[in-house]
């Protein structure tokens, strides 16, 4: 599976890093974004950074955790991503990454 989450600027590579070594994730990108969203009334726009998580289900609960723990955020984002389809290999990396 593929988990989505942003973050403030400067915490995602603690938050990728604390994963990776964990064995949560095989991988994770760390990309800029600017996002646009609507909190407490008011619209905000301001610059993060989005964390595309490669993994498996079974460590859907310590990710999640992770990152409820690492992201200052009230309300953190964590959307998951089924992987229907893929280089084989690439999937199996994945599996043999996260033990």
């Amino acid at each position: 599976m593929v988990v989505l989450c942003t973050t403030p600027p400067g915490i995602s590579g603690t938050l990728a890093r604390f994963l990776v070594e964990n064995r949560m994730a095989a991988c994770v990108n760390i990309a800029p974004v600017r996002s646009c969203y609507r909190w407490d009334g008011e619209v905000c726009d301001e610059a993060e950074e989005l964390l595309i998580i490669k993994t498996e289900m079974r460590k859907l609960d310590d990710v999640s955790i992770s990152i409820k723990e690492i992201i200052p955020y009230e309300v953190p984002e964590i959307i998951v991503l089924p992987i229907v389809g893929g280089e084989e290999r690439y999937l199996g990396w994945i599996s043999e990454m996260v033990g």
